[in-house]
């Protein structure tokens, strides 16, 4: 394997880690939102998977986002009769976006995103003192 080889390998990752915060900011900032009508749905926590694609020259592993789902786990109630969204009992939908699953998603993406930049310095170090060496 090469030095770009790993580069690339190491700038998918991190590209699919970014992507993955996006994800993870967008189900934070929409973590209160409700229904706009009576029994509506509320905003519905988003999901990212990966795959693995393998280069049939090099035999290099990179990953992309496979697809953006939604989490289809069932909707919490809060009692709120003045709410605009509240149901004949007065019970409002609230999106099923939990914090705490948000947060550790982001560390962990965080981390894998570190991991991949401090690879892709590595390799860029190694690459400049192969070039020195060959001065």
């Amino acid at each position: 394997m090469d030095f770009s080889s790993t580069l690339n390998i190491s700038a998918s990752g991190m590209d699919a880690q970014s992507q993955r915060l996006r994800i993870v900011a967008e189900n934070l900032a929409n973590q209160n939102t409700t229904g706009s009508t009576p029994g509506a749905d509320p905003y519905r926590r988003k999901t990212i998977t990966f795959s693995e694609h393998i280069d049939q020259d090099t035999g290099a592993s990179s990953v992309s986002v496979d697809k953006i789902g939604q989490d289809m786990s069932n909707f919490e109630s809060r009692y709120d009769p003045s709410h605009p969204a509240a149901d004949s009992k007065g019970y409002v939908k609230i999106a099923n976006v939990d914090s705490m699953t948000e947060m550790m998603d982001m560390r962990e993406a965080e981390q894998s995103y570190e991991a991949n930049l401090n690879t892709m310095q590595s390799t860029r170090t190694m690459l400049s003192r192969t070039l020195d060496l060959l001065k």
